[in-house]
């Protein structure tokens, strides 16, 4: 990195900073992607003559790809170095961008996509290794809540940016604005970071512990990936997957055990009290908090009628309140620790999202985005803090065998909590349609937006109801998290 830092520094140095903007530069460009790319299915699908269904691979083949180059992340950093591997993970995403821009079918498309999800898969578990490596212990809040910005304000500004794009211009611009971005990643890169983290002995190459976790973590996600489409838990195929891939994990769980620090992930990490308490925290806030997040957006555009530039810029107030409270919540975490942060963040976000479980047709914009800057608050002082508390015990060179589990367990959670409220939001559709005689095209809550503006005026009250009910499971299960939060660090890092 960048530089070694002094295990006395009590400061960010500008040695860290550079390093953490380094880092930014790379992975605001991965973050942003998902949700641009996400605003513009339905154009992709019109313009290169595709079935929505297929089209949606757009999203799960990237979402895949993304799954297996994180269980290999650990591995590649420990055989080649930190630098090496960001630099081919920037290459591999900058590439697939340019390759997507010049897509001339659907299945090119998403084949180019595979190449993204490598870079960026590759990328997530690095850019953390990169700062824990570089902070160290007693830095570690206000490191990761430079991590913190990309990955809150991604999904606020991704649909506004996205939104215009696909209006104003063509679809290509999507992922031509990733180019000029990777570029200076990689010219930044090249120029402001210093390999490490290579071992003198690396792990050898555990191919059958990649098939197994590999195979475990792509089938569940692509099980929860089927349970958000259809909305629902209980038709085959989504079973099967979630089946086989859970199998696989165990199958994983026990082989990692017994081949101890050369597997290509190592579960006994687990033993370590703050890494297990953290990393339960991790995968309950994924599920909550990143799940709730999917909702806002859909009530804005199925329940409003509004665009995905207006809907993206009504959510703009929780990327403002997570920004303003994350570096304070990264100052309090290394001096206070994470047990006295997160429970007070939690706190906002319920505080924050229980004015959603009253939503109706016509709720004022101006209360809901007081609201939503109160639930970013929580965010910004929940996500990042929880975090540096999983990472804080660990030895310098476990760091790199815990980053992809960390963002394994947080990708998991937030699939999970994203299939679990989309299957409650779409029973309750549904239901309240069918009293009306009404049918939701697609099966599934993101069929709502196939009504005609008309038939959405007149059952709007339906849709609000169904995503109040909603917003009161995420309110129930962010409740939830103050459990495993509480036995998070009570104390200053060291």
């Amino acid at each position: 990195m960048a530089a070694d830092p002094s295990p006395t520094s009590e400061k960010l140095d500008r040695a860290v900073i550079v390093t953490g903007l380094v880092v930014i530069v790379g992975m605001i460009m991965v973050i942003l992607d998902t949700t641009i790319v996400n605003v513009a299915i339905d154009t992709l699908s019109r313009e290169l003559d595709s079935s929505l269904s297929t089209t949606q691979w757009v999203i799960t083949g990237y979402l895949l790809a993304l799954g297996v180059a994180v269980s290999v992340a650990g591995w590649t950093i420990d055989r080649f170095g930190v630098k090496p591997v960001w630099l081919c993970a920037l290459a591999l995403f900058t590439l697939g961008s340019a390759l997507c821009a010049s897509a001339w079918s659907m299945s090119a498309l998403i084949g180019f996509r595979v190449i993204q999800g490598l870079g960026g898969g590759l990328m997530m578990p690095t850019a953390q290794t990169i700062l824990v490596r570089a902070a160290g212990p007693a830095r570690l809040g206000r490191a990761m809540s430079i991590l913190g910005v990309p990955m809150l304000l991604g999904p606020v500004f991704g649909p506004v940016i996205g939104g215009l794009l696909v209006e104003t211009v063509t679809w290509h611009w999507i992922f031509i604005v990733n180019l000029p971005i990777g570029l200076f990643a990689v010219w930044l890169a090249h120029r402001k970071l210093t390999n490490g983290g290579a071992l003198d002995e690396p792990r050898r190459f555990d191919l059958i512990g990649i098939v197994l976790f590999a195979g475990g973590f792509v089938s569940v996600l692509y099980g929860l990936s089927e349970a958000s489409s259809r909305g629902s838990f209980d038709e085959a195929p989504v079973i099967i997957w979630l089946v086989v891939g859970v199998v696989a994990l165990g199958s994983f769980a026990g082989y990692s055990v017994r081949r101890g620090d050369q597997a290509v992930i190592d579960v006994r990490l687990y033993a370590n009290r703050l890494f297990s308490s953290g990393s339960v925290t991790i995968f309950l806030v994924g599920i909550a908090l990143f799940g709730g997040m999917l909702l806002l957006p859909l009530y804005y555009q199925a329940a409003r009628g509004e665009g995905a530039l207006n809907a993206g810029l009504l959510l703009a107030p929780q990327g403002l309140g997570a920004a303003l409270v994350m570096p304070i919540a990264g100052r309090l975490v290394d001096r206070v620790g994470a047990g006295n942060v997160v429970p007070v963040g939690l706190a906002l976000a319920l505080l924050g999202t229980l004015p959603f479980t009253q939503i109706g047709a016509d709720t004022s914009y101006g209360w809901l985005a007081g609201a939503l800057f109160v639930r970013g608050m929580g965010l910004g002082a929940t996500m990042m803090p929880t975090m540096a508390a999983a990472y804080a015990r660990l030895a310098p060179a476990d760091v790199s065998r815990a980053a992809p589990m960390l963002i394994a367990i947080q990708q998991l959670g937030g699939s999970f909590g994203s299939a679990l409220l989309v299957t409650v939001l779409t029973q309750q559709i549904a239901s309240g349609l069918a009293e009306r005689g009404i049918h939701a095209a697609g099966g599934s809550a993101m069929g709502i937006s196939s009504l005609p503006p008309e038939v959405r005026d007149r059952v709007a009250p339906v849709l609000a109801d169904a995503f109040g009910h909603a917003f009161w499971v995420a309110f129930a299960l962010t409740a939830v998290v103050i459990v495993p939060a509480l036995f998070l660090p009570r104390h200053r890092a060291s």
